[in-house]
């Protein structure tokens, strides 16, 4: 959902203990620091009370409080797109995305949680730097292993919870004993603190150091083992793991003794399917569901129909989590717990074999929603890759470390649908220009790579270099034997000459593409684009009746295949032929039929277009406070966008137009009001008034 003020992640436990901390760490969050850094060993709990504390104090900050995860990123250069990510924030421009951020934050009061640091450290100590320097309203709250060195960073180290002191075996409302009974009552219902166990979780706790999640892992034993059982068993491991190095090979990061050695431990009781799961499941960055990890981790050593099985048994000791979602489970792994099983992939001589089946299964899902997106299952295909999008990076990213074939062109190019459709243009772009700079020689790969490279940048509003890369994207296809590609690559041409404002080139590049063509064999998208840059082009010099034949000729051909994208693209420019027209109740009803696709596409860009063309028909009805409000709301979106009405003449003038309509209804005092109650109405409220009638 967009625009909520703040992004905090729902937290899956309570916390348990830590006031003292949590209480300070506010404390510098909120009045002194602008920038605490929580440090201390893997599995400490800095996540959870970096969540406690922004959950603290974000009444504080009047532009909220965003929890930004890095955990899943493996490369630095796109910590500002995750940050950008996160906010409210879907910047239509070329600038470098730091700049976009810091410019976003400079006039806001709002805190930023930058999650787990430590491997992008550098990056994440640049952007900081350039952010608390551009916005004096900003505080950042990181978790690293390490601090940022930054000068004014506060870095507050997290030691492991209070434990009873030596030979106090009747202690027992220290932290630690508290968090074991608490785990302990989730593996075993039922569960209760008694004299009789008291003295052996005392001594767990103490064995255990107080280390959260070596005692989260140590509770999940308790499943098959007694109190008693767990105390000897982990005593005797002690004195195996506790010194072997070889219990995590290759060891790096440096490990805690206790977590070493819960996490060894817990390792040795899996069984041996379950150990080569965990490690395998460790190429995974973010969550994943039991299909996925099947196809990229299943082989005769681990049989298909003995996935599920294993994924439940990794679930039940702890080692992975479990998350419904709104589209079916998904099993997520914490990063301490992933950097084991990497250590043992990599001991296993499997580490690139599993990650090229990785980087396959994603190129094929890509590949896969290329082919069925032009159809009736679009806002599935969306939400699918937005779901998957951080093992979509750690493809690509492994595709361009590691170039095998014309990987990363292809997934890169494949994922066009996702790039322009839902919202990630300027990550597209990042991904794209990478890919093409790795490879220039000229191959099927390339030529398609170029025009989805020109759409992206059209999306962002560089029609020059977007002509320029759809230009060449078309000879190379043309010599390549490509048509499809060569089509394509001429549609992206005709989209950048609009974009540029030459509309009398854009419509003869468009019309030989669209030539009155129906797509009875199935929808095309050069024909779909040719037909909708054509009719833009149209409606810019008032061509009404010319583009309202070719933008119905799209529209009933998206209908009929079920396509809800490119025909609200038809409906959106519509609704500005019937403003022309004069319309204007037929222009509001095609507006929020709009409105509804892209809010569920993710569409931002279309949101605000829809906004403004929906004020336009309400302030040409003379409905003057009603207008003023819903431009307030477009604005609280262009905000973000970069560049209000994408810096079109006509649609600039059209918003003007719109304003000085409604002031001359209702007088400039009370327009003011209305435009400004817009601007700040929370967003699920706002959707909810435009889509009224």
């Amino acid at each position: 959902m967009l625009w909520r003020m703040g992004s905090l992640p729902v937290p899956r436990t309570r916390l348990i203990g830590r006031a003292t901390e949590l209480t300070h760490v506010a404390g510098l969050v909120h009045r002194s620091s602008r920038l605490v850094t929580l440090t201390g060993v893997g599995g400490v709990g800095k996540t959870r009370l970096a969540q406690a504390v922004a959950e603290a104090v974000q009444g504080q900050f009047r532009d909220g409080a965003w929890f930004v995860e890095l955990s899943p990123l493996r490369h630095g250069a796109l910590v500002a797109h995750v940050i950008a990510e996160t906010l409210p924030l879907a910047d239509q421009t070329t600038r470098p995305m730091i700049d976009v951020v810091a410019e976003y934050l400079a006039e806001r009061e709002t805190l930023l949680v930058l999650d787990t640091c430590e491997h992008l450290a550098d990056a994440c100590a640049l952007a900081a730097e350039v952010l608390l320097r551009a916005a004096p309203g900003l505080r950042i709250l990181a978790t690293s292993r390490r601090p940022l060195n930054l000068v004014g960073e506060e870095m507050v180290v997290l030691d492991p919870l209070p434990v009873p002191e030596e030979g106090d075996l009747l202690g027992g409302e220290e932290d630690a004993v508290a968090l074991l009974a608490e785990r302990a009552a989730e593996a075993v219902p039922g569960f209760t603190v008694t004299d009789t166990n008291r003295p052996e979780l005392v001594r767990l706790c103490r064995r255990l150091e107080g280390l959260p999640l070596a005692i989260e892992l140590a509770a999940a034993r308790l499943r098959e083992l007694s109190m008693t059982e767990l105390a000897e068993k982990l005593e005797d491991r002690f004195g195996v793991l506790g010194n072997d190095r070889e219990a995590v090979p290759d060891a790096d990061p440096p490990w805690h003794q206790a977590l070493r050695t819960a996490i060894g431990w817990s390792h040795q009781l899996c069984a041996p399917g379950e150990r080569l799961l965990w490690a395998r499941l460790s190429v995974f960055a973010g969550s994943f569901d039991a299909e996925t990890a099947r196809q990229v981790c299943a082989d005769e050593w681990l049989p298909v129909d003995k996935l599920l099985g294993l994924l439940d048994g990794l679930v039940e000791k702890s080692i992975l989590t479990w998350q419904p979602t709104g589209d079916g489970e998904r099993y997520g792994m914490l990063d301490t717990i992933r950097e084991f099983g990497s250590h043992w992939l990599r001991a296993l001589g499997e580490e690139d074999l599993l990650r090229c089946r990785h980087l396959d299964y994603y190129l094929a899902l890509a590949q896969r929603g290329d082919s069925a997106w032009l159809g009736p299952d679009q806002y599935a295909w969306c939400g699918r890759l937005a779901a998957e999008l951080d093992n979509v990076r750690a493809a690509l990213e492994f595709s361009l470390d590691r170039p095998r074939g014309q990987a990363a062109m292809e997934l890169a190019g494949a994922l066009w649908f996702f790039w322009h459709c839902c919202g990630f243009a300027r990550e597209g772009l990042h991904y794209l220009e990478r890919a093409l700079a790795l490879d220039t020689e000229p191959s099927r790969a390339r030529a398609r790579a170029l025009w989805v490279c020109s759409l992206v940048l059209s999306t962002l509003g560089d029609g020059r270099t977007a002509e320029a890369r759809a230009t060449e994207g078309a000879d190379m296809a043309k010599h390549l034997g490509d048509t499809q590609a060569a089509d394509l690559a001429r549609a992206m041409v005709a989209l950048a000459v609009v974009i540029s404002g030459d509309t009398q080139r854009a419509k003869v590049l468009a019309l030989p593409l669209f030539d009155g063509h129906r797509c009875e064999g199935g929808l095309a998208y050069p024909v779909l684009a040719s037909a909708l840059f054509l009719g833009h082009a149209h409606t810019l010099e008032q061509e009404i009746e010319e583009a309202v034949a070719v933008l119905e000729h799209l529209r009933d051909d998206c209908e009929r295949y079920g396509e809800v994208w490119m025909r609200a693209y038809a409906e959106y420019l519509l609704a500005r032929a019937e403003l022309s027209r004069g319309h204007n109740t037929a222009a509001q009803h095609r507006g929020q039929a709009v409105l509804e696709v892209k809010q569920r596409l993710n569409d931002r860009l279309g949101v605000a277009m829809c906004l403004d063309v929906i004020a336009a028909a309400t302030a040409a009805a003379g409905l003057g406070e009603r207008a003023a409000r819903l431009l307030g709301m477009a604005q609280q979106l262009w905000d973000t966008l970069g560049r209000p009405q994408l810096g079109l003449p006509d649609w600039v003038a059209a918003r003007e137009r719109c304003e000085t309509q409604a002031r001359t209804a209702i007088g400039d005092r009370s327009y003011e009001a209305a435009y400004q109650a817009g601007r700040a109405v929370p967003w699920e409220a706002g959707m909810a008034y435009a889509r009224s009638h």
